[in-house]
């Protein structure tokens, strides 16, 4: 049945490509195109120039691609130990060390790289301890990273927050003092 209806719309497609088209001038004096010729009209044929097509490109056969190899990662866990996420410190003198852990420990050429606020913070080591000397009070962001021979990065943790606070003076009363001022010139010298 459906080898018959289509057969049946390309019948008709091909008729209307065939269908010429027609054209006079009516009783207003409007140009009318048709496709059927009017009858008691003079109507003169268009002849119109071939369609523009283009020839569908070539389908070339392509051999499905090789699988890519996937590697285990190399290392299982890699985790930010000290400080805790979002974790108060107290450090009057803004010194704060970060400890991290990998599993497996690190392998051979990679090494450590610490991110403070985004930017790298020291040289990249193989210790997973990073000593921090004089942070400005307020939130801080660290995240660790992996990097091999070429610096590239291996494994990385997410960024997680740590707030430092530091005694400030600023907008503490100041200290009283139990004798008022007294000016080094009396009034009598004056």
């Amino acid at each position: 049945m459906i080898p018959r209806i289509l057969g049946a719309l390309l019948l008709c497609l091909a008729c209307a490509t065939q269908a010429g088209v027609y054209t006079y001038i009516d009783a207003e004096g409007n140009r009318v195109y048709t496709d059927q010729p009017p009858s008691g009209r003079k109507a003169q044929r268009v002849e119109l120039a071939p369609g523009n097509s283009v020839a569908p490109p070539g389908i070339r056969y392509r051999p499905p691609a090789a699988p890519l190899e996937v590697k285990p990662p190399a290392y299982q866990l890699l985790r930010i130990l000290f400080p805790e996420p979002d974790a108060t410190l107290r450090a009057n003198s803004g010194d704060v060390i970060v400890t991290v852990t990998s599993e497996p420990a690190l392998l051979p050429g990679h090494r450590y790289r610490l991110l403070l606020d985004g930017k790298p913070a020291g040289a990249p080591g193989r210790s997973p301890v990073f000593p921090l000397k004089n942070l400005d009070r307020g939130t801080h962001q660290v995240a660790v990273e992996i990097i091999d021979g070429d610096g590239m990065t291996v494994e990385s943790t997410p960024s997680q927050p740590f707030h430092l606070h530091r005694v400030s003076i600023a907008g503490q009363p100041l200290p009283e003092v139990d004798t008022p001022l007294v000016s080094a010139v009396q009034p009598s010298e004056r």
